[in-house]
């Protein structure tokens, strides 16, 4: 979840200075500094749950799973974000004279929230489009049972394929990994949507 923290223009070098001092973490879109606020214990037991299997699925490969806290660089853009899970080629791109800031993620997923779910739909997956080495994007709803996945197949041109069953379970195409989505779903409760 985000908020809009003030309307003033702040060129991204001011941003990174700030954000490194700062106790929150926040989103930079074109000048505009956005708060990002705490998600809920659903939201963050989702991003465990595919992080975990990733991270697990993926040792010794050549490929990094990062979640929540890593910054991703979008230039054509100009966002620095924190995706909710993001697996990046090894060996990992920092933009330029930077070491905390990735820009070579090859699948990205989010999950979604009542105040993001358009944004992560439209103007976000427009942004991650334009970083050449991203393939790959689930969307999670923490409210029920649904995850939407995209994927690259040519220069674009995107699949779309939804999963709402259970026991469906999700290939990924650009990295050697499937989950069920039981085991995406492990641990929610249900019952903080009432």
């Amino acid at each position: 979840m985000t908020t809009v923290q003030q309307q003033r223009y702040y060129s991204p070098d001011e941003y990174l200075e700030m954000e490194i001092n700062s106790p929150e973490r926040h989103e930079y879109i074109d000048g505009n500094m956005v708060l990002m606020t705490g998600g809920t214990p659903n939201h963050n037991q989702l991003a465990l749950n595919l992080s975990g299997a990733l991270n697990f699925s993926l040792k010794r490969q050549s490929f990094r799973v990062f979640v929540t806290d890593q910054r991703l660089w979008i230039p054509d853009h100009r966002i620095y974000t924190y995706p909710d899970v993001m697996v990046v080629a090894k060996p990992i791109q920092l933009q330029e004279g930077r070491k905390d800031t990735v820009i070579n993620p090859v699948m990205i997923a989010e999950v979604l929230s009542k105040s993001t779910k358009s944004n992560y739909r439209d103007e976000k997956f427009a942004a991650y489009r334009t970083i050449p080495t991203f393939q790959e994007y689930l969307l999670i709803d923490q409210y029920k049972i649904h995850v939407e996945h995209y994927y690259k197949t040519d220069l674009n041109k995107w699949i779309f394929s939804e999963y709402q069953q259970e026991d469906a379970v999700i290939s990924l195409v650009s990295i050697p990994f499937e989950i069920s989505l039981a085991d995406i779903y492990d641990n929610v409760d249900w019952s903080e949507n009432e």
